[in-house]
């Protein structure tokens, strides 16, 4: 018998591992089965036993590429929803003949083909470490592992924890196959199609679909509760550098952004489209952000609920996985807190932006603290915009659909401080100083009074002169 009791010490141990690296919550984790889907393909591999005795999954201790590294690590951390810490790269280690022998060129940065996949209940770190897209991959850095292409249903997931620690930084590709949004051609020096192009190696290529969509954003998490995305740098995104959609219960804080409106390739300047920093998306709800710093080469920040008619999730046609709701309202967003943004737009749009059109409403926001940063000789259209009269989003909204704002603090060098462009209802705006000569209007509506209803502006003034 005394060989039964040591193999039931060793399991017992192995257990207590597992759940040792559980997170601290007390919601119980579940991981639906399509969420794993992507990553089924993988090769297999025993966990190491580094991550019981570490309580973490360390993608250096697999094989295989960068990308099959870090998803091998970030599907076994969801099966006992564990923490999975990508620190500097080691060449992976292949045992030949009985000799361990590295595989893969020596670099410390991971160079992945295709997106992290994060499971719920997973603690992903990014510590002191890079990680860049590679000129293969088309496709996110970060994704919420329950959505894929053609996925057609995106199942809810919990407690997706985003980290970095120190000097972590998402880097986009040297040569992107395809910047910018779903409205944007993808065009190179030698091909160059009608409309507002956006640079994409894969432009004129049979086969590739030829604008931009949803795997061009950096990260991007669908139907999470309860996460967050800290301190991280992002650095020249192919389209938003953040992206949530249908979000609840999170944070997203201390994100430096770094993307120019495009870059320099092969010594030529090329235009990346729809670059805007952080992204909140229809259904947004309860999400605290703040300390977002840097540029961006569309708005820093922008809130965003545009309806649009209901299909299948994951279709390629659109920067975003989730088609409309049956009922509009779920697409409302609201009960967002956002605080200490020091940053500019280097396509000299907007540094913060709420639009809501077409019946989703939008309320309940705190903007408290924009300090502009636009360097000498620049200037954004718009430090705060609210709404828009553009009869290509819908036009002005409705008295009555855009409520409950509450903006102070906001420090502009930008062409209008505060921009009301669309309707605003009981709501305040105050503490704004414009830096800007060239216009003597601290808040601008050129929406119409008819449009403003119990809104108080207060200590609105002007710090420039002509």
């Amino acid at each position: 018998m005394r060989w039964f009791y040591c193999l039931l010490s060793v399991v017992f141990v192995l257990f207590q591992g597992c759940d040792y690296m559980k997170p601290h919550t007390d919601h119980p984790i579940t991981y639906p089965a399509q969420g794993v889907a992507p990553v089924e393909e993988l090769p297999a591999v025993d966990t190491p036993q580094r991550a019981v005795q570490n309580s973490f999954f360390d993608p250096n201790d697999y094989s295989g590429s960068d990308i099959e590294r870090i998803n091998a690590a970030l599907k076994d951390a969801g099966s006992c929803g564990g923490t999975v810490r990508i620190g500097k790269r080691k060449p992976a280690i292949q045992i030949s003949g009985g000799n361990a022998i590295a595989t893969l060129e020596e670099r410390d940065i991971w160079l992945i083909d295709s997106a992290m996949l994060v499971p719920g209940g997973v603690h992903l770190i990014i510590d002191n470490t890079t990680v860049k897209l590679s000129n293969l991959c088309r496709d996110n850095m970060i994704r919420s592992a329950n959505c894929w292409e053609n996925c057609g249903t995106v199942e809810p997931l919990k407690n997706i924890r985003i980290t970095g620690i120190g000097n972590a930084v998402l880097e986009g590709a040297d040569i992107p196959r395809a910047t910018g949004d779903g409205a944007k051609p993808l065009g190179t020096p030698e091909f160059v199609p009608n409309g507002p192009v956006s640079f994409g190696s894969d432009a004129g290529k049979a086969g590739e679909y030829q604008k931009g969509d949803w795997r061009n954003i950096g990260i991007l998490l669908a139907k999470v509760s309860d996460f967050s995305i800290e301190n991280l740098t992002i650095r020249d995104s192919h389209c938003w550098a953040i992206s949530l959609e249908y979000c609840t219960n999170g944070k997203v804080r201390d994100i430096q952004f770094d993307s120019s409106n495009g870059k320099k390739i092969n010594g030529t300047w090329q235009l990346f489209r729809n670059q805007d920093g952080l992204d909140l998306r229809r259904g947004c709800r309860d999400i605290l952000i703040e300390n977002i710093t840097g540029h961006s080469g569309d708005d820093l920040i922008a809130l965003t609920a545009i309806p649009s008619k209901p299909r299948p999730a994951g279709t390629g046609n659109s920067t975003m996985m989730l088609g409309g709701d049956e009922k509009i309202s779920d697409g409302d967003v609201c009960n967002i807190t956002i605080r200490n943004v020091r940053g500019y737009c280097a396509g000299g749009h907007h540094i913060v932006r709420f639009l809501n059109t077409l019946g989703v409403k939008m309320y309940n926001i705190i903007l408290d603290g924009v300090i502009d940063t636009s360097p000498s000789g620049h200037s954004n259209r718009a430090a705060v915009k609210i709404g828009d009269k553009n009869r290509n989003w819908g036009g002005v909204t409705p008295l009555g659909d855009t409520y409950g704002f509450h903006i102070s603090n906001i420090h502009s060098r930008s062409k209008s401080a505060v921009l009301i462009a669309g309707s605003l209802q009981d709501s305040t705006i105050s503490n704004v100083i414009n830096f800007n000569a060239e216009n003597q209007n601290p808040i601008d509506c050129t929406s119409g009074k008819q449009y403003l209803r119990n809104v108080k502006i207060s200590n609105a003034l002007n710090a420039a002169v002509k």
